[in-house]
């Protein structure tokens, strides 16, 4: 990727209308689930802030990929049906629509992970 984006914003732009609208369902989705999240942009993605990363999430040709670090998609294994996962991400498949549900809970798990006193 050769752009640089300074912002969510410019990031979502660059994506047919409707891949920004499962985008933006994703980035409300995230703050509704942790209005404390700072938004910014990491990686050249979208990420989720609080006292440190919560989540990232992209858009690829075939998916959108969702990044809440291992904790993150240990917790859920199981509960991602066919979608394909990884150690640190899922992959949710373009054509489907987005399982908000799911991600707000692993939203919200990973907001108290990131909160909790040690």
């Amino acid at each position: 990727m050769t752009n640089h984006f300074k912002t969510v914003d410019e990031y979502i732009l660059q994506f047919a209308p409707e891949i920004q609208e499962k985008l933006q369902q994703l980035r409300k989705t995230i703050l509704e689930a942790a209005p404390e999240a700072i938004e910014k942009i990491s990686w050249q993605m979208p990420t989720f802030t609080l006292n440190g990363n919560l989540v990232h999430f992209a858009a690829h040709k075939n998916h959108i990929g969702l990044y809440p670090g291992p904790s993150g998609i240990e917790a859920f294994q199981g509960r991602f049906g066919s979608c394909k996962s990884s150690k640190g991400a899922v992959q949710f498949p373009i054509k489907d629509p987005l399982p908000l549900d799911l991600i707000s809970e692993i939203v919200r798990f990973r907001a108290l992970e990131n909160t909790k006193e040690d």
